[in-house]
């Protein structure tokens, strides 16, 4: 975990990073997602439109994608990593 961040949740980390004034477009954050490669997709922060109670909002191509939070494991922000989680099975 990074110092930076006391926050032990996906959704309250993106929070934490939000409001404590870290640009959000430094973040990576990789998803559990059925049928990419090794069932892992990654965004970049810049994608982010919302953080949602339940979900985190990306902005998409013809509408939006609500990605639940149980599907995060891992965040980066500038490089270091701020949350990780072990990734197990499917979500």
């Amino acid at each position: 975990m990074s110092p930076i961040i006391k926050s032990r949740s996906p959704r309250l980390v993106l929070n934490e990073l939000k409001w404590k004034g870290y640009d959000l477009n430094k973040c990576r954050i990789y998803y559990v997602h059925r049928g990419a490669p090794d069932d892992t997709k990654i965004v970049e922060g810049n994608a982010i439109k919302d953080i949602d109670r339940g979900f985190m909002i990306l902005e998409g191509v013809v509408q939006d994608v609500y990605i639940p939070y149980h599907r995060i494991f891992r965040i980066e922000f500038d490089n270091r990593i701020v949350y990780e989680r072990r990734k197990t099975g499917y979500y």
